[in-house]
């Protein structure tokens, strides 16, 4: 089933496939976030934007029986997904669906919040960290990882079809609603909000083609430049010699990819 306007990549299965992938990569890097703002049992967590519910399904570990994950997300067929998760594995999680605008958070409910590449796609993130901050209760937290600088996404040695994917990939990004490097902005953000920020931590991963790593991009790019070349930045021409070039270097001795440069950061209400 095809979800229109779901998720900039869709929401089929070959996307939870993808999606899946993702969070072997970025799973650790979560689950020290979570650590670091002392998630644990008995607490209500809000997983703001949780797609199929990779992370929900950890955090609602992380609460035990005595505890909950809310998780939202505007995607349906996502939001289905989670149930089956919830149902299988005996977990407190409530997967509501609604987008940002319109979800509904009953004030000082809420004893932390993650959210993970959801601001990014938002025109106006601020309202909604506003939104989870009146939420949370005294002491919540708010733990995010979104990008600090996307440019940073390179490979050694670089293919010049390759290159031009991933500056028309940015692009892309550039041109929506959002921010693509929303994470710099964090800090600020939640400062204006009264919150204290605890921690901030960039996170950087190099790709080798025999790591996990090379598998989160690899996925992205068979996934993303098809519908680059749909909505009219590359040519079906281009697309194919980008994903050549990648195979290209996949086979190349000692070849490395700079993923993009994230951050987390943490604050506390």
């Amino acid at each position: 089933m095809k979800e229109n306007n779901a998720y900039i990549l869709g929401t089929d299965t070959k996307e939870l496939h993808r999606l899946g992938i993702q969070h072997q990569v970025w799973a650790e890097e979560a689950q020290r976030g979570w650590s670091l703002a002392q998630f644990t049992a008995g607490q209500t967590l809000l997983d703001l934007g949780c797609g199929p519910g990779f992370c929900t399904k950890e955090l609602a570990y992380v609460v035990g029986s005595s505890g909950k994950v809310i998780g939202v997300d505007r995607s349906e067929a996502y939001i289905a997904h989670l149930e089956q998760v919830k149902k299988l594995h005996h977990l407190n999680i409530e997967g509501v669906l609604s987008d940002f605008d319109t979800m509904k958070l009953e004030p000082n409910s809420l004893d932390g919040m993650y959210c993970r590449w959801a601001l990014a796609w938002l025109s106006n993130p601020k309202e909604i960290l506003k939104k989870v901050y009146q939420a949370l209760k005294p002491g919540g937290k708010m733990v995010l990882h979104e990008y600090y600088d996307w440019s940073t996404h390179q490979t050694e040695p670089n293919y010049p079809a390759l290159d031009k994917a991933i500056a028309a990939a940015l692009k892309s990004f550039k041109d929506s609603a959002g921010e693509i490097d929303v994470g710099r902005q964090l800090p600020e953000m939640l400062t204006a909000l009264n919150m204290q920020v605890t921690s901030i931590r960039l996170m950087a991963k190099i790709a080798t083609p025999q790591n996990l790593n090379w598998q989160w991009p690899k996925t992205f790019y068979h996934s993303y430049y098809p519908r680059l070349a749909e909505m009219g930045y590359l040519t079906q021409e281009e697309v194919s010699q980008a994903l050549a070039s990648h195979s290209k270097l996949e086979q190349t001795p000692g070849a490395t990819l700079c993923c993009p440069l994230m951050v987390e950061v943490i604050a506390e209400k």
